[in-house]
């Protein structure tokens, strides 16, 4: 896998784009579960779907949750969300949109709230 991890705490890390065939490294890292915060179609047709990582997910037996974020935009209720699927996703967890921005931002702001 070439795509970069950051870890952001014991439990999370966040990555740029993620494709189907960097999940079995991800899995054998150690990370149970995946969180898209990248809208589908937002990358044009280098983008995989959340439908086809949720499915490549899966079958390696990883759990996968679509949280769609557009960049500049996060709201109180999605920093809710994400917080919530920290609780409740085993980990750790790897978020990931285009730059790992995102997910890192919603990581940071969720704190206080798990």
């Amino acid at each position: 896998m070439t795509t970069p991890i950051t870890v952001q705490s014991a439990g999370f890390a966040s990555a740029p784009q993620i494709h189907p065939d960097d999940l079995p490294a991800i899995a054998a890292a150690g990370y149970r579960a995946i969180v898209c915060n990248r809208p589908d179609g937002e990358g044009g047709v280098d983008q995989p779907t959340s439908d086809e990582l949720a499915a490549a997910a899966r079958s390696l037996g990883l759990a996968f949750a679509y949280l769609p974020v557009v960049p500049g935009q996060i709201s109180d209720a999605q920093v809710d969300a994400f917080a919530a699927l920290l609780r409740t996703l085993p980990g750790p967890v790897l978020g990931y949109c285009r730059s790992g921005a995102r997910a890192t931002t919603l990581c940071q702001r969720s704190q206080a709230r798990i």
